[in-house]
């Protein structure tokens, strides 16, 4: 049974990272100690479950756990210094750090190392999060031990809903781009001035105007979406953004 750590100090190791084409040594005490941080840990980068949904959603949401006094949110795997930083740049993780367990130190000093050689991925990590406060472990969500890559309960959302117990999460906000576009710029910048974590989709990434078309009726740019309704474009964003001013409403919580 993989084991739960709450109340244990994190494992104290070295980290080998890679910073301007330069090795860095990280200690955990660099990481951990007189912090408030957030760690999920997930088998490997580019990884499906991985890439599609564990790291995006706290990228997403790591605004808003740093809002609620987090002061680091770091994604860990078994990868070496150089996958990792690759994989940032091809998820713009810009809102996470994301952590090289290269030699399964840290996963291994966890209880978290799992044998995954019947895939040919060797040795790699479980897939968990925790809150971790001044370098002790306060909460952990580790997923159920049973045949695939199961992913019920490490999501950001479960351990938002740990850190703010009764405040509900965030609307899920997407905004249709395009490059060069002045008012996507404009619009980009309310969305971070109201603290509200977005995911943006940019025209040629596989969505062709016709394809805006299609899902918002429109094919200007920028289209915003929250929480599954159509806002539209930076002059109706800018109106709902003092809708809820006018009404009262955090727009970070705020749903259509």
């Amino acid at each position: 049974m993989l084991p739960n750590r709450e109340g244990q100090h994190v494992p104290n190791v070295t980290f080998k990272t890679r910073r301007n084409n330069q090795w860095v040594d990280v200690s955990s005490a660099e990481l951990f100690d007189g912090k408030t941080v957030v760690l999920f840990a997930l088998p490997g980068a580019y990884t499906p479950t991985c890439s599609t949904s564990h790291l995006p959603g706290f990228n997403m949401l790591a605004p808003v756990f740093k809002a609620h006094g987090v002061d680091d949110v770091i994604c860990l795997s078994v990868n070496d210094a150089f996958v990792m930083n690759e994989w940032a740049a091809a998820q713009e993780a810009d809102q996470l750090t994301l952590l090289p367990d290269g030699n399964g130190q840290f996963s291994e000093g966890m209880g978290m190392l799992v044998d995954k050689t019947n895939l040919g991925f060797g040795k790699r990590s479980w897939r968990y999060s925790m809150l971790v406060k001044n370098g002790v472990i306060e909460k952990m969500f580790i997923e159920p031990e049973k045949d695939g890559d199961p992913f019920e309960v490490s999501d950001a959302e479960t351990l938002l809903r740990y850190l703010t117990p009764g405040t509900p999460p965030p609307a899920p906000v997407t905004m249709f781009t395009k490059p060069g576009c002045q008012f996507c710029a404009q619009a980009r910048g309310l969305l971070e001035k109201a603290g509200m974590p977005f995911e943006e989709i940019a025209l040629g990434q596989g969505i062709t105007s016709r394809s805006l078309q299609a899902v918002a009726g429109a094919s200007t740019t920028p289209q915003v979406f929250i929480g599954g309704q159509k806002i539209g474009g930076h002059d109706a964003l800018q109106a709902w953004l003092a809708d809820q001013s006018a009404a009262g409403k955090p727009a970070a919580q705020a749903r259509p």
